[in-house]
């Protein structure tokens, strides 16, 4: 697993998308800096350090710096590329990956908000979800067109991109939990579905009506086996999600506390204040004073 550190932004020294349509082979070469690639269609045959990837659509690979890499085969292919450097992007080792899965998604208040904290994905996987596959091909669209811009805005970019790792991060690990637990039933797959959604949507209203015709259940069905997994109801993750949110916010904007209830989807800042004391422990504005 690589896992990148979020506290250091990306620079992005070059950014793309090419579409082969006559068989193409990569040719060889040594860089210094990291190289994403993200498949769309077709194949990209890679060999880097001696060790040789068949790419397809959807496959997500990671060229490291200062390794040999080129083609060992001709195809036709289309893909997103992205040149970066990083100064810490470390191998790990992770020997249970469901444990560390499930921490993840379910995103712990405390390991939030350690400094120095890490996203981690595989050096090579594939999105097999195909709605979040075509998520990150228009992410992967939006960086193209930030990048393509008259007044190229460097440090937006740079963003989008420690927002991708986020997103990939996110999409192996619950991929990871679906395909792994053989046990899990459909209720458990779309509760972690549902989980996923809240961290992407926590700022919109997700009522139980909504939910329902989202995931195609019942709601109070749903609730006792989103409980189960995360010992939370849904509406009480929903604020708790919220909440740290707004605990960055506060800690790190101008924002007033009114600003940052709206931003995190309290449309009632007295409501906000009253669920935010009920998890911290302090009042917002007091919060934000202290920081």
């Amino acid at each position: 697993m690589l896992a990148v550190n979020m506290e250091l932004i990306p620079r992005i020294t070059f950014l793309g998308f090419v579409a082969y349509t006559s068989p193409w082979i990569h040719f060889k070469r040594n860089v210094n800096e990291y190289i994403l690639y993200i498949i769309k269609s077709g194949e990209l045959h890679m060999e880097e350090d001696g060790v040789r990837y068949a790419l397809r659509s959807g496959d997500v690979f990671m060229l490291e710096p200062n390794l040999d890499h080129e083609g060992f085969e001709k195809h036709v292919c289309d893909y997103y590329y992205i040149h970066f450097l990083h100064s810490d992007i470390q191998h790990v080792q992770i020997d249970d990956i469901e444990a560390y899965a499930r921490g993840f998604i379910l995103e712990d208040q405390e390991r939030d908000m350690e400094p120095g904290s890490s996203y981690s994905f595989p050096k090579h996987f594939n999105l097999a979800d195909k709605n979040i596959r075509s998520q990150v091909f228009n992410h992967l669209n939006e960086m193209g067109q930030l990048y393509r811009r008259k007044n190229y805005n460097r440090g937006l970019t740079a963003l989008k991109l420690s927002e991708l790792f986020i997103e990939l991060s996110r999409a192996y690990l619950l991929e990871h939990l679906q395909s792994s637990r053989k046990r899990t039933t459909k209720g458990a797959v779309k509760a972690y579905e549902l989980l996923d959604y809240i961290h992407h949507h926590y700022p919109d209203k997700i009522t139980g009506s909504d939910i329902e015709a989202r995931f195609d259940c019942n709601f109070d069905h749903m609730n006792r086996t989103f409980n189960k997994i995360t010992g939370y109801s849904i509406t009480h993750y929903v604020n708790k999600v919220r909440v740290n949110q707004a605990r960055e916010l506060l800690q790190n904007t101008p924002l007033s506390v009114g600003e940052i209830a709206e931003l995190v989807g309290f449309s009632d800042i007295y409501y906000f204040s009253k669920m935010f004391k009920k998890y911290v422990g302090l009042s917002p504005a007091y919060y934000k004073g202290t920081r």
